[in-house]
């Protein structure tokens, strides 16, 4: 008879507590449902917007790798091309290193023949007064051969008499007192001088006034 008691109190006290929530939901203000539901399509959009944000973040993992893929790849271009620069400043070094060589074995060259077209001279010289021979006219004429040769090689003579003394090209041999020319004046040649291309192959030998 106790138990029957006790169990429709239980019952009795459920019911009441049902009749009071239901209550206090029907006593919910209209702003206060604006406020749940706002409240409710919040934490909505948040679960969302952290869903999008994963693959986000794993897709921020993987360019970070393609970064340095490319960062490696600029480092080993860079390295290509400084290795080119090089090359070509020691092609181009090699050249010039080249050409000095083949200029001054020309040059060397060039200075062994110069006693040559010397002897030349002085024999053609001393032969002026025989023009008509045959013989004089045929070195005349190999002497004229020799001499265009060499000018279509780069060699050319260094002019002397009338210019003014210049000691990259003429070595002074003598000096003579002339009122009639002016200081440093080359008034007579006594050997002749060559360049070769831009060398000097043989000082001009001169006598200077002044």
């Amino acid at each position: 008879m106790a138990d029957e008691t006790r169990n429709t109190e239980e019952i009795t006290e459920e019911k009441q507590t049902a009749e009071e929530v239901t209550e206090n939901t029907a006593q919910e203000t209209p702003e206060e449902s604006q406020d749940t539901a706002e409240k409710e399509a919040a934490d909505s959009e948040q679960e969302e917007a952290d869903a999008q944000e994963k693959p986000k973040k794993l897709f921020g993992k993987k360019k970070e790798k393609k970064d340095k893929k490319d960062e490696k790849i600029e480092e080993l271009t860079d390295q290509i091309k400084r290795q080119m620069a090089e090359f070509d400043n020691y092609r181009k070094r090699t050249e010039k290193e080249k050409a000095s060589m083949y200029v001054i074995g020309a040059k060397d060259i060039v200075e062994k023949i110069l006693p040559v077209v010397d002897n030349f001279e002085r024999g053609l010289a001393a032969a002026a007064d025989k023009a008509d021979d045959p013989f004089v006219d045929g070195m005349s004429k190999i002497y004229k051969q020799l001499m265009t040769t060499l000018e279509e090689l780069g060699v050319s003579q260094i002019e002397a008499v009338g210019k003014e003394f210049d000691p990259n090209f003429h070595n002074a041999v003598m000096h003579v007192e002339d009122e009639e020319v002016g200081d440093n004046i080359i008034v007579e040649e006594f050997q002749k001088g060559y360049i070769y291309k831009e060398f000097v192959v043989r000082h001009s030998m001169v006598k200077v006034a002044n």
